[in-house]
């Protein structure tokens, strides 16, 4: 998968002191194992794996023992929808983990232009038409996925689903009896 370097600011053009709020906000909140499957339409079991394996590992918190659930950000519900439908398309594991780590690199302006097209073997990186029908007619391109269609889909999807506030909440009954317990 080619990558393009990050789009630099203009001569003496000072970076934004302050993130978007409603950004922070979203990514503060962590959603279920149950939660991301229903959001990004994959199997518990899939996505279980991919913790495992490290495909996609949940950014606001891991699996830290018998008793704990791992909580995955909004951004990591819009990987895991990507990353299943490249699965559907039939893209290789290899060549996932490849346009993963190269969307994991990215803002959310860089993601909400970017489209992914493969042909089946591998992936590209569009950020403009332009790039997309020079796929296309180079005859490569056969599928598509435009990032910004895909986080409004799991926006959609999660704002019907309840998100637990910050990395430290208690996540069910049992760790819940723990900490009461001091074990």
């Amino acid at each position: 998968m080619t990558t393009k370097p990050p789009a630099q600011g203009l001569p003496g053009e000072q970076e934004p002191l302050f993130e978007d709020p409603a950004a922070a906000a979203r990514d503060a909140l962590g959603y279920r194992g149950p939660q991301a499957c229903a959001a990004a339409g994959v199997s518990y079991r899939q996505l279980d794996y991919w913790a495992r394996t490290g495909l996609l590992r949940p950014s606001v918190r891991g699996a830290s023992g018998s008793g704990t659930q791992r909580l995955y950000s909004f951004r990591d519900i819009v990987v895991l929808k990507i990353i299943k439908r490249l699965l559907d398309t039939g893209v290789s594991l290899q060549q996932i983990r490849v346009a993963v780590d190269a969307v994991a690199d990215r803002g959310a302006d860089d993601l909400a232009s970017l489209t992914l097209m493969s042909d089946g073997a591998s992936v590209y990186e569009c950020t403009s038409d332009d790039e997309v029908i020079d796929l296309v007619r180079g005859g490569q391109g056969v599928f598509g996925i435009a990032i910004s269609s895909v986080w409004r889909e799991v926006e959609g999807s999660l704002g019907e689903l309840p998100g637990v506030q910050g990395a430290d909440a208690v996540v069910d009954e049992l760790a819940a009896r723990r900490s009461r317990r001091g074990a």
